[in-house]
């Protein structure tokens, strides 16, 4: 679990990011590069909020941003959810793609929240042929994207979790050259009737239902460990169902958590979570990937809102979801 925070990452210089390129398609290889960049390494926490407790009920949002093409526009839909706990995914930092911005910083000033946000991802290249039609520049300043959560009170003893893997986006020929491994971040917030932990994550894409099991069984313990008998929210893009003839009620993660005193909130059974974005514009089938995960909270709602602008443009391939939790369980 990574604890050291810094109010800036530290940005690996081209050639260093270059060098990847030069190393074994080894686990090994990949995690001695991984754990020299400092970059990789740290918590990156800014914003300002207020230092008061969050009362309830608490609005909390949930939102793989699809790397964040439109920064204003998200903070909008955002703000329009009464949400003053947001769980993000696939922000980009300094890629070329949205224009070299932090969108993470950006929102979190415009809805005055606190952030924390750490790097799941070196890209190494400039993305996928559709997100190449919105680089701005034949580099990315600083090839960063990750996980985040913004809240409207201070955010206590932030940290990111790498999640067990196998480096997949390294070792293996993509379009999208990448160093790092899934990961969670997480942070303690302070209710009215106590703190409880808060944990933002991204589970992989390209593997299995066990694959993916494993990874969330591997966040569960370690807040277990960390935090010993507070509350527990996870959410985020769980990647359900997301590989070949899968499917959401299958998924081997729900049973899991569930046997270990979780519940679980994702909307409207029937409501899938994806839709054609401007990056994804001809998905196969759309699907249920984005879930609240919790125990030691009372969930009384939770819902499914399109991440549309009042123009219509669509601002992700992620609907958000959204839960009011209304207070601690006895």
């Amino acid at each position: 679990m990574i604890r050291e925070t810094v109010a800036e990452l530290a940005v690996p210089s081209q050639a260093v990011r270059a060098g990847v390129a030069d190393l074994p398609r080894e686990l090994a290889a990949h995690d001695a590069y991984l754990a020299s960049l400092p970059g990789m390494n740290r918590v990156e926490v800014g914003g300002t909020a207020g230092v008061a407790p969050l009362g309830f009920p608490l609005n909390v949002a949930a939102w793989n941003l699809e790397r964040c093409l439109f920064p204003e526009a998200s903070a909008e839909k955002l703000r329009g959810t009464g949400a003053q706990l947001v769980l993000l995914s696939e922000l980009d930092n300094g890629m070329s793609r949205t224009a070299q911005r932090h969108p993470t910083a950006e929102m979190a000033a415009m809805l005055g929240m606190a952030y924390a946000y750490g790097v799941e991802f070196l890209e190494l290249g400039l993305g996928s042929d559709t997100e190449r039609e919105f680089c701005h520049d034949p580099q990315n300043d600083r090839g960063f994207h990750g996980n985040a959560l913004m809240a409207a009170t201070a955010l206590s003893q932030p940290f990111m979790l790498r999640l067990p893997g196998e480096r997949i986006w390294f070792a293996t020929a993509t379009d999208q050259p990448r160093l790092g491994e899934r990961m969670a971040m997480g942070a303690v917030i302070a209710t009215t009737s106590g703190p409880f932990v808060a944990i933002s994550t991204h589970l992989e894409s390209v593997a299995d239902s066990a694959y993916r099991a494993a990874q969330m069984r591997h966040i569960i313990d370690r807040a277990e460990a960390a935090f010993p008998g507070l509350p527990i929210l996870i959410g985020g893009d769980l990647n359900t169902g997301n590989n070949p003839g899968g499917h959401h009620a299958t998924e081997a993660l729900f049973p899991d958590s569930i046997a270990r005193g979780f519940t679980v909130h994702g909307g409207p059974e029937t409501q899938m979570t994806t839709r054609p974005s401007l990056i994804t514009r001809w998905p196969e089938r759309a699907m249920k990937l984005d879930w609240f995960l919790s125990r030691g909270l009372d969930i009384a709602t939770s819902a499914i809102i399109p991440s549309t602008d009042p123009e219509g443009r669509v601002l992700s391939d992620h609907d958000l979801i959204t839960c009011t939790i209304t207070g601690f369980s006895a």
